[in-house]
């Protein structure tokens, strides 16, 4: 298993779930992997359920000026970057009504603005050829209820991955995003539910589904080895939907 021998590739978000599964994938396929967490804590385990092989950098996907330092980082340790995946992301949902400027404001500095301006600092690392990924969703095709704020964060960011693409084919550089639906993660775990509640979530989810469940972490991992790797070079522009069928049946 070599697809992506001899890479460098940073993930975003990389502490649990969709992001640590991606990272045991790339670095089970030869890539060398950083990851980003904004808790020491939630960085060191991961890096111990990593076996010590990913380099841990401490970095709030919301805060503009961190995303400038991990790209001084990076330059620091590594020749170039052949792959990002931008996978950290605020995946708040509430009522319209219950919505505050400041709630919103951090959901789109997350998902949105630091990924936006964290590209823009890793540009003169960012190898010819490279591989961008973005990490949509389906809820930006579908009206969720109570999806609005984090919909609209992620239909930006996949309009990102077209304009970019855009700008940045002459250099090598391509963009794809890649739209998970329903997945089995910690995050659902950290709602502060009762058991039973929580249960009761997981089946009104696994009922937006047409193919009847969630999807794991691990077929989401193996979606970005794809775009990470070469034999995904004539992909430019697009979008990977990994859903179950929510944003097409």
């Amino acid at each position: 298993m070599s697809r992506l021998q001899g890479k460098y590739a940073l993930i975003t978000g990389g502490t649990s779930g969709i992001g640590l599964e991606t990272a045991r994938q790339f670095i089970a396929e030869g890539a060398t992997v950083a990851i980003t967490g904004r808790s020491q804590r939630a960085l060191d385990a991961a890096g111990q359920a990593l076996a010590g092989n990913a380099l841990l950098l401490l970095s709030d996907a919301g805060d503009i000026p961190q995303q400038r330092a991990l790209a001084q980082q990076l330059e620091q340790r590594w020749p170039r970057l052949d792959v990002l995946y931008v996978n950290a992301g605020d995946v708040t949902h509430r009522p319209l009504q219950e919505w505050d400027e400041q709630s919103y404001q951090r959901l789109m500095d997350i998902n949105l603005k630091g990924p936006f301006f964290l590209i823009q600092a890793l540009l003169p690392l960012l190898a010819n050829p490279s591989s961008v990924i973005l990490c949509g969703s389906v809820s930006a095709h579908i009206g969720l209820p109570q999806s609005s704020a984090y919909a609209a964060s992620k239909a930006g960011l996949l309009s990102l991955a077209r304009t970019l693409s855009g700008e940045l084919h002459a250099r090598g550089i391509r963009v794809n995003g890649l739209s998970p639906g329903p997945t089995e993660t910690p995050a659902l775990g950290k709602l502060g539910l009762a058991e039973a509640d929580e249960r009761a979530l997981r089946d009104d989810i696994r009922a937006l589904v047409p193919i009847g469940r969630m999807g794991s972490a691990l077929e989401l991992a193996k979606a970005a080895v794809f775009l990470a790797a070469d034999e995904s070079a004539f992909m430019v522009g697009a979008e990977l939907q990994m859903d179950g069928g929510v944003g097409n049946l």
